[in-house]
């Protein structure tokens, strides 16, 4: 494990890049909101990033107390890493970069790759009553919770239970609410997203 590289500025936003400024960092926290995720789910996910970089990036972040590895009970074998509260509490500041790279988003390129659950983040901003949301898209199906406290944030798939409410929308619309170009109950005003179910997240998306 390398040791750890340091600013070494008196100051709190340079002591939180001492331990998030790293390439990836970020990325993996984004990946880890979903929840424990095995080493080849993560790479898999992080597409770009080396087998070594992404190795080290996970030591450097459960050494400076973000993230944990644990074991898989029988029959699994595997180990998986979760966020500990502390890591646990960059999805914040995940929140306002994403809000302030909007306009740096722009249209996908060729070369960008892309996963459904990269546009739970920023439909999550869209919404304020608390529950269980699943998402379809044309990449595939995905689901939020709201005000989750310290369970995931969302997942992959169809939600887990029922869920509060069930959004559809193709990709040009879900693309447009990441860039900030459309408020997700715009969207559902100008019938571009379908919101199906009688949750509060429901109602509260009809009501706009």
């Amino acid at each position: 494990m390398s040791p750890r590289r340091s600013y070494d500025q008196y100051c709190s936003a340079a002591r939180a890049l001492d331990l998030v400024g790293d390439r990836w960092t970020l990325l993996i926290v984004r990946e880890l909101l979903a929840g424990p995720r095995r080493y080849t789910d993560l790479h898999a996910d992080l597409p770009g990033v080396s087998t070594d970089v992404l190795a080290s990036r996970l030591k450097d972040m459960e050494r400076d107390g973000l993230t944990t590895r644990r074991r898989l009970p029988p029959p699994s074998a595997a180990y998986v890493y979760e966020l500990t509260g502390r890591g646990r509490e960059l999805l914040p500041v995940l929140q306002a970069l994403g809000r302030w790279g909007e306009a740096e988003l722009g249209e996908r390129r060729p070369t960008d790759a892309v996963r459904a659950h990269w546009f739970a983040l920023p439909l999550l901003r869209g919404l304020e009553a608390d529950g269980l949301v699943e998402v379809g898209l044309d990449e595939g199906d995905f689901h939020l919770w709201t005000g989750t406290g310290s369970g995931p944030v969302y997942g992959d798939g169809p939600a887990p239970v029922g869920a509060d409410a069930r959004l559809s929308m193709d990709a040009a619309t879900c693309e447009a609410v990441a860039r900030g170009e459309l408020s997700l109950p715009d969207a559902v005003r100008e019938g571009r997203v379908t919101v199906t179910g009688d949750g509060p997240v429901a109602e509260a998306l009809r009501k706009g």
